[in-house]
Order: structure tokens, then C-alpha cells, then sequence
């Protein structure tokens, strides 16, 4: 029988396990889930013969040794900066791993010694990265095959809330780590353009976006995603004139973020020692100029020419930026005081179900014409346990762990789901759980 250990139980984990319960007793395997919370764990195993929950902190290294060591293949679920502790043990137990985080420098440094071992450590297995890559991989591949040339390749992807649970202004809810949302997009953005680079500093990212629609689910603002420059080579495209990744949201959010942006109010960099005797009003006002007389959203609203009945100023108000409650907690940075307001705000309800928006746009040459293919996915979560983001991040890790421990992915060494070997049957067996792409291909009129 063999042993999955599992790190990390939490929200994006509820799917996965789900899974590897269900799949269990076909395979014979048993299930180890190690969080801090074991009680939470506990809940989700719901007693089951083949799984168990244990208590774990991945400061504790000879835990960490004793469960890998007795374990066939991890999954590590942990926060990413956690994942080269896990690797390292890994390698010195010669286990497989599987991750849904971008290969990190530490990772990619191991690459020599995890092929010498015969190891696979597949990460960048989840929805973004992961679905991305490999539904992305699968046209430019099958485009290649017939014959096309790619000239441009665009790919946008949005945690978001499901039409029937958007109730807010901000078209919002927190589908994933809040502290993740807030300090997106910090650093310099990287693409390239028909031949020409482009980068987007951080303070012009939220006011530098595009607009496109997806099916019948309306339209969706786009803004750069980090170093699409990367993915060039990863993708076998470093010659492609035009490549860049987005993410997405409703229109109206960005112009509305860029305000907290342009303010300072993302900042992780510093922390505001009497914050807990602030008032968000007043916090918001610490980064004005000083007026004893004219009120905080007439400062505002000058300092980024704004009207103060637009919608980003009617957004601000609704989330209670204005508001005299006190922040009430010491020594925070900006970004978490502003994470703690919008915990409040954008909490999904019981009730409210969230949804994943991806899609990509292709252009290519072949026999002489201009081509196009479209191609998008939505996924509706189910509740607040089996979210959209649960779903499409926990599936995928799941199957492509069972692929590994069944000897179907045999390429060693630090991969990504890039070769046809991996991601063809995760997304043969994702299409069983309704994560499946709709095609729209047309003609493009020729370029002048």
C-alpha cells in the first residue's frame, strides 16, 4: 500500500483531498494530511479507514524527516517559501513531490541532483500556475503540429465571484489568500509586444489595463501579471513577437485598487507603531496633505483628480475607508491595516459561491492566412469548502500525484506541465470534473 503525505490542509486543499479519498481504495493507498489545525483536517476525513489526520509545523524537522521518509510521494500544499524545506528532505529520503507553486530559484537549483536521484518533483501544478500551462501548451503544440506559426500569445486568469453571489460595488469577494490580493502586482511588470518590450512599473500597473470578454460571462478588465517574458522559453516561443499574461477582474476594480496603489496604501514595506489608535479615516488621511479644514474625500479626490461622485470614490466609501472605526491593532503595515478593512468587505458568505475565469487568445500564420483561436474556461464553485479555486487548484495536483505514483509520468528531474506526457491526461481526466476550454477560432483580416 502506498503512503501520500500531504502538507497543508487548508481551503485550496478541501478538493484535492476529496479526491485522494475517493481514489484511495482503487489505488490502496493511505493518506496522511499534516496542517497545523488538526481538528480542521479531522473534519474533512471525516473518519475515513484509509486517512489520517496529524498536528505539524514545518519548523519541526524531524517530523518533517519522519513523515517523509515513511511517505511514497508529497504533496506539499504549503506556502511556497516552504517548499524548498520540503524538497530538501525529498531529496535526502528520495521521495516525489508535487507542488502547485511557480518553480522557485531553490527549487530550480536542485534540477541536477533530483535527476541524478531518479526523482520527479512536478510543480506549477494548479489552475495559475498550472491549468494555464497546460491548456496553453496543448494548442501551441497541436498549431505546431499543422503546420502554424505562433506570432502572438495572450493568457488572462481571474479568481472572482460568481455572477449569482456578486453583490458588492467592487464586483469582489476574497476567493484565496487576502494578503496575496493586496500586494499584487508590486515589482516591475514584463511583457513583450509585437517586437517590442514593455515594462509596467507598479504605480502605473492598475491605470494600464485592457478589456476583453469571455463566453457569455461579460467583460473583464485585464492588467499585467508578473514576467510573461519567462514563459517564452518555457513554452518554446522565444522568437514569438507578442507574449503576455494578465489577471482579471470586473470593470471598475482596477481604477478603484489604483487609488489605495497611488496613495501608498499597499505598502509592505514599514509599520505604523499607533496604528491600533487610528481610525481608518484617519489612516487614510496620514497619507494626505495637511488640511485641518477640508474633508478627507475632497483631499483625495484632488490629490488623484478624481469627481467625488465617480466610481472609484463611491467604491472607497462603500469598503469603509472613510469611515471613524477604529483599526484597533499595533505595529501594522499599510497593506495590512487596508487587508484587515477588506477581510470584512469582501468575506465570502456562507451562501456565496466563487468562480475562475481563464482564457487565452492565439494568433498564428499558416498557409498564408492570419488565424486566431480563442479559447476559455469558467468554473462555478460548489460552496465555501469545494470553491472554484479549490477545485481547479487541488484537481489537477491530485491526478497529476496519482499519474506519478502509477509510473504514468516517467520524465525526471524539476518539471512543469509543459510535455504532452503530463498534461494530457490531467486534462483528459479535468473534462470528467467540468474544467474543459471552449475553442472559437475565426480569420483575421491580413495586417496593412
Amino acid at each position: 500500500m502506498q503512503q501520500i503525505l500531504l502538507l497543508g490542509g487548508g481551503l485550496s486543499s478541501s478538493s484535492l483531498i476529496q479526491y485522494l479519498l475517493d481514489q484511495s481504495k482503487t489505488h490502496q493507498w493511505t493518506i496522511v494530511i499534516a496542517d497545523q489545525n488538526q481538528e480542521l483536517i479531522q473534519q474533512k476525513i471525516r473518519n475515513h479507514e484509509q486517512a489520517q489526520a496529524i498536528q505539524f509545523d514545518i519548523n519541526d524537522t524531524a517530523s518533517l524527516n519522519e513523515w517523509v521518509a515513511a511517505s511514497d510521494l508529497i504533496i506539499s500544499m504549503l506556502p511556497a517559501r516552504f517548499h524548498p524545506v520540503v524538497a530538501e528532505a525529498c531529496l535526502q529520503y528520495r521521495k516525489n513531490l508535487v507542488t502547485a507553486s511557480y518553480i522557485s530559484p531553490e527549487m530550480r537549483a536542485m534540477q541536477e541532483e533530483v535527476q541524478e536521484k531518479g526523482l520527479i518533483f512536478l510543480n506549477e501544478c494548479g489552475v495559475d500556475p498550472g491549468i494555464d500551462h497546460m491548456s496553453a501548451m496543448k494548442l501551441i503544440h497541436k498549431i505546431q503540429r499543422e503546420g502554424g506559426k505562433l506570432t502572438s500569445f495572450k493568457s488572462y486568469t481571474g479568481g472572482l465571484i460568481a455572477p449569482e453571489s456578486d453583490n458588492n460595488p467592487w464586483h469582489y469577494k476574497f476567493t484565496w489568500n487576502p494578503r496575496n490580493v493586496v500586494l499584487a502586482g508590486q515589482g516591475v511588470s514584463q511583457y513583450i509586444k509585437k517586437g517590442r518590450y514593455k515594462y509596467i512599473p507598479y504605480h502605473k500597473l492598475f491605470s494600464r489595463t485592457d478589456r476583453v470578454s469571455v463566453l457569455n460571462y461579460g467583460e473583464f478588465d485585464v492588467y499585467a501579471n508578473r514576467n510573461s517574458l519567462q514563459y517564452r522559453n518555457m513554452y518554446g516561443l522565444d522568437d514569438i513577437p507578442t507574449m503576455f499574461r494578465g489577471t482579471m477582474r470586473r470593470p471598475g476594480f482596477c481604477q478603484a485598487w489604483d487609488v489605495f496603489v497611488q496613495l501608498g496604501l499597499t505598502s509592505d514595506e514599514y509599520t505604523i507603531s499607533h496604528s491600533d489608535k487610528f481610525t481608518y479615516r484617519e489612516f487614510i488621511n496620514s497619507f494626505l496633505k495637511y488640511d485641518p479644514i477640508k474633508p478627507v474625500e475632497h483631499k483625495v479626490a484632488e490629490y488623484l483628480n478624481l469627481d467625488l461622485e465617480s466610481n472609484e470614490m463611491h467604491l472607497l466609501k462603500w469598503c469603509g475607508i472613510f469611515d471613524d472605526e477604529l483599526i484597533g491593532k499595533p505595529n501594522l503595515t499599510p497593506a495590512q491595516i487596508l487587508q484587515g478593512l477588506l477581510e470584512k468587505k469582501w468575506k465570502l458568505q456562507p451562501d456565496d459561491k466563487d468562480m475562475i475565469v481563464m482564457q487565452h487568445q492565439f494568433e498564428y500564420e499558416m498557409e498564408g492566412e492570419e488565424r486566431e483561436i480563442t479559447s476559455s474556461m469558467v468554473v462555478i464553485g460548489k460552496d465555501t469548502t469545494h470553491t472554484a479555486m479549490s477545485i481547479t487548484v487541488g484537481t489537477p495536483v491530485a491526478i497529476a500525484a496519482k499519474l506519478i505514483l502509477t509510473g504514468a509520468i516517467t520524465k525526471k528531474g524539476v518539471l512543469a506541465p509543459v510535455t504532452p506526457e503530463i498534461y494530457e491526461p490531467i486534462l483528459a481526466e479535468l473534462e470528467e470534473y467540468n474544467i474543459r476550454f471552449i475553442e472559437e477560432e475565426k480569420l483575421l483580416e491580413p495586417s496593412v
